[in-house]
């Protein structure tokens, strides 16, 4: 049996939404200082939707490839479903991840929530009650 999925090594070899955004509405980062990997995610939104998302990750093929899955997962979706993505939706949409690397679904994770409090740093009148 294959250590990781298809999907983890498609996600992997072919990142989507890999880079920056500029003027980014919300910027999350977080690391994990015990295996080294760092995740920044960036957001656009307009009229509550994340109408863009880039990330950023330095790390190995399952940190990539959270990374990548968890911004196909918000792109185009209302802001409340991204505040409700889970690390273990992640790794499910993977079709799964080895035990020792569920780290890496949990910082994709971390990095959404992390810019959308930026966002609502920036923009407390959009906070969602």
């Amino acid at each position: 049996m294959a250590l990781y999925s298809e999907k983890v090594m498609d996600h992997f070899r072919h990142p989507r939404n890999v880079g920056i955004i500029e003027d980014a509405d919300g910027i999350g980062e977080v690391g994990n200082a015990k295996c080294g990997d760092i995740m920044k995610m960036y957001l656009k939104i307009e009229d509550d939707v994340i109408s863009d998302v880039k990330f950023e990750t330095f790390g190995c093929g399952s940190a990539i490839a959270s990374s990548s899955m968890a911004t196909e997962l918000i792109k185009g979706k209302p802001v409340s479903d991204a505040m409700q993505l889970t690390n273990q939706a992640v790794a499910e949409a993977l079709d799964g991840l080895p035990d020792y690397k569920m780290h890496c679904s949990v910082l994709a994770e971390e990095a959404i929530q992390n810019a959308l409090d930026d966002y609502y740093r920036k923009h407390p009148e959009k906070k969602i009650k």
